[in-house]
């Protein structure tokens, strides 16, 4: 897994709606990262082709249309996700606990640049 800039694509599994797209920042062992609504800060390990960790990730901007509801609601919430990667492309499954629920994703990221 090469440090640098990555662009992140990700969806809600279980048959939840919800994505979002954003930047990473992947520099030896630690992740930061962002879009227009939340961030997220964390760490990662790797191995042969494989890649897992954990993030925190919270809402720094409120949605601006009033009837869309974001599923963390505000509240900070932790994830965990383990994946693989080849070349400047990665994958990663995971879950995210909101409050006692808990709900799965799966997120595709792209390298863009060295960071």
């Amino acid at each position: 897994m090469r440090n640098g800039l990555y662009s992140i694509h990700m969806h809600m599994t279980d048959g939840v709606r919800g994505r979002d797209s954003g930047v990473l920042i992947l520099r030896d062992g630690v992740l930061i990262g962002g879009g227009p609504y939340f961030w997220s800060i964390g760490a990662y390990t790797v191995g042969e082709g494989t890649w897992k960790g954990h993030l925190s990730t919270n809402q720094h901007t409120p949605l601006p249309d009033p009837f869309t509801r974001p599923l963390f609601a505000g509240h900070e919430v932790s994830s965990g996700f383990t994946g693989t990667f080849s070349g400047d492309q990665a994958e990663a499954f995971g879950t995210v606990l909101i409050g006692t629920r808990s709900l799965g994703f799966q997120a595709t990221l792209k390298w863009l640049a060295d960071a």
